[in-house]
């Protein structure tokens, strides 16, 4: 917001004044374009006597713009804005009396914007009046500024006094989400420039501080971006301190804020001890051993993943919870409706919550009250055809009547919410229906075509797992003693005749084969999968070729069982075609189990903790890599305690609804050994990996795509190379040769824990990259910014518009194959719909499925894009702050490219009769499920 009509707000009185700011908007933040978010903001509420300007509340509610704001408050009557002090160099200069100062001594007025709770709880409430009461008694929250410089008499940073937030008592009752309140320092000279400020909250309930502005410095004003909860003196009895948005390297920190520092990353750790409090904000690490559920059954007993040779992985957040009464290796798992630890500022916020849990419940429900399943499709457990499926986006399911269950809906623990959730379930006797996904929406039968089938691999939901054929056949990596001949079962004769008249050798040649191959990454798991009741498995290939037009078609399938290879190839009459849409559905299905276990949650989400905890243990908040990486970690641990509580856990979403069933995440853990490599995070480096793209120095991003139409990869470049120009202007700002980054010990430490802590099992691999230049530091950070924008939003928010249609991508296969002769073949022949169908998902798996993806697909109100940072002054940093412009610009282009590219005809993979436009990588997006938008973080 401009800073003159900032300061003319900061002004205005009158109680609940409403300003809405119009969509898309742009406006000027500290010098920095932040494209506003469309939702409708509520401008915070002043006490009268703070009014200062002459202006109508009629004005202001009228004004839908920080611009038409600007022309109704009299330009006379605005505030001057003041540049923010520059302290680049760390040495900040020295404080000098002002007009403002009364002899030897200045006022300085500290403005604390507090986000009230939308939705408070009962005893919330009561203690907002208890505190309002106290507060006025004289029980207040408290201020102090700690200087810059040192106090030779204590040795650390000189003090102010403290100073209570004013005018509590008398906004109690005001109604509004973000209201503010002053604090008035009086400071000497001879303070010097305040560089921390600390706050003790006397109040009973918490408080989420957004940011305090100080007025009244001789340089103007000095900001504090906080965003984050205080607790109460009665749950954490010390102080919170906030650095001001100046950036410091280590060797650069003021000597004032020297110890501060230390004792700020200090609180944040860990010692591996005690079980962590919902209000904490305790940053550990510990192995998935809460995955099973023992206590509960046997059955639901999971080896613990992370920590062993036998089951590598990631470490996540430590919660400290007690030991399985059933196994001492296990921590307990928590009943429904109580949350996992994560760290107090890693929690959704309200409107985020409120949104994930409204739109989660119908996938939720099914783990909450299975008496739901009799209700659907009463007495018919499986589709009986298309049009039992077709009925689910068409018409309305009726459920049984809920209102005898409130007492199991009550368990979710959401106060308000769970009325709101009980209302809408009732509603109409209680009804259910699914949107229509958009694989539907412009042809209804693309899915069966084998052109479609094989430009799902390059623009579907799992665009990251096709490969170059570079041999023939193919070849396992596998123990030959355990599983047999290394090579595929594939021939020339199978692929022979449909490649435009070429050979193998010839196709391969000139870079025209390509494979899925899911061979060694399900085979050692197929006997113990296929002796699940209801589940069958096979390993697949599946060989393409890339016609003169531009097409990816399949050419042949080899489905494996570890005894058995069989080959599939396009039908030549009705059985056959038959045998080959049984065959690309179990493609299909290996394709829709390794995208949810390894690319998305392993790569995107386990792999990515360790990151997060890291930063936040080893990196103070006023390092500038710290400021960097702080939006693109928002939401993430909560998210995936949510997973591991609900979706990836024994008897979980996973378990239930796909084919691995409770080997998924030995599975993944698998994957994780064999393939994960941090160097090939990069978006480059995976492409030449998997021999799509080659080095190439004349192109535009120094490689070459193999297959030019391949929508992932060619925009994902123009997002990569957007990230790694920002990156590279950002950290040029502060590290200018390799010395600053071999010296710089937060930086080491940071990167030394996530190696040998965070994936302390592959520690010693000789692949991670060295922490020694400026250059390595911003490779490292494109990747991780990279994958947790770009590649998880390629990788999750197309998962309803391709998997909400079962056929297309059937997240289990309960059948396989029948053999030519057999019973089950009679019964292929006899209804093949009908065997196709049984094959399928039953109605349960299939609906539970397609409410969680929904869910998965979809945008919070409050979600921030790539080129967003909705944290107002985030850095005085001018020169960052115009590289942030910069780097927003470019994601406006690339949207504009994409849309250009969507139209163009001879793109076949993204334009055509019934093709879907591939706007997943186009960076902004409404609320929703929208199929497109880059979120800064991985926040669902």
């Amino acid at each position: 917001m401009d800073h003159r009509c900032s300061a003319a707000l900061q002004n205005c009185s009158a109680a609940d004044i409403h300003a809405t700011f119009s969509a898309g908007t742009k406006t000027q933040t500290s010098g920095c374009a932040v494209r506003l978010k469309k939702t409708m903001l509520r401008v915070s509420a002043f006490a009268p006597k703070q009014l200062t300007v002459s202006i109508s509340p009629r004005q202001l509610g009228a004004a839908a713009s920080p611009r038409e704001l600007a022309v109704a408050i009299s330009p006379r009557k605005m505030l001057t804005p003041q540049k923010p002090v520059q302290q680049g160099s760390g040495s900040p200069g020295q404080l000098s009396p002002s007009r403002h100062s009364s002899g030897c001594l200045w006022t300085v007025k500290a403005i604390a914007t507090v986000r009230r709770k939308r939705n408070p709880n009962p005893q919330e409430r009561l203690l907002d009046q208890v505190d309002a009461l106290s507060d006025a008694a004289g029980q207040r929250v408290l201020l102090q500024l700690v200087s810059n410089d040192l106090d030779p008499k204590t040795g650390v940073g000189r003090r102010s006094n403290q100073v209570p937030l004013l005018g509590w008592f008398e906004k109690a009752n005001i109604s509004a989400d973000k209201v503010q309140y002053t604090a008035e320092f009086k400071l000497t000279t001879a303070f010097g420039v305040p560089g921390a400020i600390s706050i003790i909250n006397n109040h009973q309930n918490e408080l989420f501080v957004e940011t305090i502005a100080l007025q009244g410095l001789p340089f103007g004003t000095m900001y504090f971006a906080c965003y984050s909860w205080v607790q109460s003196k009665f749950q954490f009895a010390g102080e919170r301190f906030f650095f001001s948005n100046q950036p410091y390297l280590p060797s650069e920190t003021p000597p004032g804020l020297m110890d501060l520092r230390e004792r700020n990353k200090a609180s944040f750790r860990g010692n591996g001890k005690g079980t962590r409090k919902p209000w904490e904000s305790v940053y550990d690490y510990d192995v998935y051993n809460d995955i099973g559920n023992p206590d509960k059954s046997i059955e639901l007993s999971r080896p613990t993943i992370g920590g062993s040779h036998t089951f590598p992985y990631p470490r996540r957040c430590r919660t400290g919870r007690v030991t399985s009464k059933i196994d001492a290796t296990a921590e307990s798992v928590l009943a429904m409706g109580e949350y996992y630890y994560v760290p107090r500022d890693e929690a959704f916020q309200e409107m985020k919550r409120e949104t994930f849990i409204g739109k989660s419940l119908l996938g939720l429900v099914h783990q909450i009250m299975p008496s739901m399943t009799k209700s659907l499709h009463e007495g018919h457990e499986e589709f009986q055809s298309f049009q039992d499926i077709d009925k689910l986006y068409q018409e309305r399911i009726k459920l049984r009547d809920f209102e005898q269950e409130d007492e199991l809906l009550r368990g979710l623990n959401i106060s308000q919410i769970t009325q709101k959730i009980e209302a809408s379930i009732n509603y109409g006797a209680s009804i259910m229906q699914y949107a229509q996904p958009d694989i539907l929406s412009k042809d209804h039968f693309a899915w069966l075509r084998d052109d479609e089938f094989g430009r799902q691999m390059l623009s579907g939901a799992n665009p990251v797992q096709i490969q170059r054929l570079q041999e023939f056949p193919p070849k396992s990596s596998l123990d030959v003693e355990a599983y047999g001949g290394s090579l595929s079962a594939f021939k020339d004769e199978h692929l022979a005749g449909r490649m435009e008249g070429l050979s193998v050798e010839e196709a391969i040649d000139q870079e025209r084969l390509f494979i899925l191959d899911y061979h060694d990454a399900f085979l050692p798991f197929v006997n113990r999968v296929n002796e699940l009741p209801g589940r069958k498995m096979y390993a697949s290939r599946t060989i393409l070729f890339h016609t003169g037009t531009g097409s990816l078609i399949p050419l042949a399938i080899e489905l494996s069982l570890p005894d058995q290879k069989r080959v599939f190839t396009p039908g030549s009459d009705a059985s056959s075609d038959w045998l080959w849409k049984l065959a690309k559905a179990h493609v299909s299905s290996n394709d829709a189990g390794f995208h949810q276990l390894v690319n998305h949650w392993l790569r995107s989400h386990a792999a990515v903790e360790p990151y997060i905890i890291a930063t936040r243990r080893q990196l103070s908040s006023m390092h500038p890599i710290y400021t960097l990486l702080q939006p693109h970690f928002m939401y993430t641990l909560e998210i995936n305690a949510l997973a591991r509580q609900l979706l990836i856990n024994a008897d979980g979403v996973i378990e239930n609804c796909f084919t691995a069933g409770p080997f998924g995440l030995e599975i993944s853990s698998a994957a994780y050994s064999s393939m994960w490599k941090f160097d090939q995070e990069s978006l480059p480096n995976d492409l030449i990996r998997r021999g799509m793209a080659v080095k190439d120095a004349s192109q535009p991003h120094g490689i070459r795509l193999i297959i030019q139409d391949y929508p992932y990869a060619s925009d994902g470049l123009l997002i990569w190379d957007a990230i790694k120009t920002w990156v590279d202007e950002y950290v040029s700002l502060f590290y200018k040769d390799s010395k600053s980054v071999e010296e710089d010990a937060e930086l080491q430490a940071w990167w030394e824990e996530i190696r040998m802590v965070g994936h302390a099992d592959k520690k010693d691999a000789e692949w991670w990259p060295t922490l020694s230049t400026a250059d390595n530091l911003k490779g490292i950070l494109t990747t991780i910014l990279w994958v947790v924008s770009g590649f998880h939003a390629a990788v999750n928010f197309a998962q309803y518009a391709y998997g909400g249609y079962v056929p297309n991508r059937p997240s289990i296969t309960r059948r396989l194959i029948p053999e030519e002769g057999s019973e089950e073949y009679r019964e292929l022949l006899e209804d093949p719909e009908k065997f196709f169908m049984s094959m399928l998902p039953n109605v349960q798996q299939a609906t539970t499925t397609m409410s969680v993806i929904d869910t998965l697909s979809s945008h919070s109100p409050d979600e921030e894009y790539l080129g967003e940072r909705m944290q107002t002054n985030w850095t005085n940093n001018l020169a960052a702050q115009e590289a942030f412009k910069r780097f927003s610009e470019q994601m406006e282009l690339i949207e504009h490219i994409i849309a250009l590219r969507n139209k163009d005809l001879t793109l076949k993979n993204r334009s055509g009769a019934g093709v879907l436009p591939y706007e997943i990588l186009c960076p902004s997006s409404a609320p929703g499920r929208t199929s497109r938008g880059v979120p800064n973080s991985v926040s669902v």
